[in-house]
């Protein structure tokens, strides 16, 4: 079990992270936006910003605004920032912290203006090999882990000693622990679900009913699948949960927040509004822009992203657009 981890982050799936570790009593060091939250968190044992209904086990967690502070002391650091942000906040950190440390990401989409996922990013940017940066995935939503219902989170890595020992350390009730060895074909399942999420919402937004899009989602799954064995060839279960589980409650939960933007804008909301109307980042309006260049260079039918990336990129009439889509669908 490791003695401490670092966590940086401090919105929805930061907070999950930190109650996880915590509840499985291992030590955290958490980086959190500022001084004031720090001492919020400290003396209530609640995030003020995000999961604020989810009571924190103070005594395992040491919350800082310092982020040398945040990252001493650790044997793993998790980076849980949105992917858009990534390269601003490893900007607040010397590459000699990270040395003697494993890196983690759970984190998902591109990183903006690069065409790396998250692993891939820092890999190249810290200089350090991909065996050293491992990758923790769903399927869940932070919501339910903040409620203790019980959820899967899977520990994708090529080390397995790494795996091994990140599990080790999450050990509560709630949580099950499944185990992956295709990191990053986890995190491009997972930038294609969030843009699929999108999709599903827009459908409820126009009022679709539930057959249409249980077909939207089928034929959502073939794409992912096919996508991902195109770009990444490997032996792997699409159907397992870390892959197909996590595309189908990003599309089907309420508390999907890509569900959420595609359902305000299937009502019609403009795409800049509904964007601005949301306390928290829907990853999958950056990456459906960020995957458009690989699109080019593989020979896949995708129809459904393709028509997702026209309604928020190239202001398509979503009505049109699925009009066109119910074509394509098989």
């Amino acid at each position: 079990m490791l003695k401490r981890v670092s966590v940086i982050g401090s919105g929805s799936w930061a907070t999950a992270l930190v109650k996880m570790f915590a509840d499985s009593g291992t030590a955290v060091s958490w980086l959190v936006r500022n001084s004031e939250q720090q001492s919020f968190i400290q003396t209530s044992g609640y995030n003020p910003r995000h999961l604020s209904f989810a009571p924190l086990r103070t005594q395992y967690i040491f919350p800082t605004a310092d982020p040398l502070l945040s990252v001493k002391g650790a044997e793993l650091v998790i980076f849980a920032v949105p992917s858009a942000y990534l390269e601003q906040s490893l900007q607040r950190f010397d590459k000699g912290w990270f040395e003697d440390k494993h890196l983690v990401v759970s984190i998902k989409g591109f990183i903006p203006g690069s065409g790396c996922t998250p692993s891939q990013y820092l890999s190249r940017k810290l200089s350090r090999e991909e065996s050293s940066i491992s990758v923790i995935s769903g399927p869940c939503i932070a919501e339910e882990i903040a409620l203790q219902k019980k959820s899967f989170i899977t520990i994708c890595g090529t080390d397995r000693t790494w795996i091994e020992k990140i599990s080790s350390s999450l050990n509560t009730s709630y949580l099950e622990i499944l185990k992956n060895t295709d990191p990053v074909g986890v995190e491009y399942a997972a930038i294609l679900k969030n843009i699929i999420g999108i999709a599903a919402g827009i459908a409820n937004g126009l009022q679709y009913g539930e057959n249409f899009q249980s077909v939207l989602v089928s034929n959502a799954l073939h794409e992912a699948d096919e996508f991902l064995g195109k770009i990444l060839p490997a032996k792997r279960d699409f159907f397992n949960s870390v892959y197909a589980g996590d595309l189908l409650i990003t599309a089907y939960s309420e508390q999907s927040r890509n569900r959420i933007l595609g359902t305000l804008i299937g009502r019609g909301i403009q795409v800049s509004k509904a964007l601005q109307s949301m306390a928290t980042v829907a990853e999958g309006f950056h990456a459906s822009k960020e995957l458009m260049p690989l699109l080019k260079d593989i020979p896949v039918r995708m129809p459904v992203i393709n028509c997702v990336y026209r309604i928020l990129h190239k202001h398509a009439n979503p009505i049109e657009e699925f009009g066109l889509l119910e074509k394509h669908l098989i």
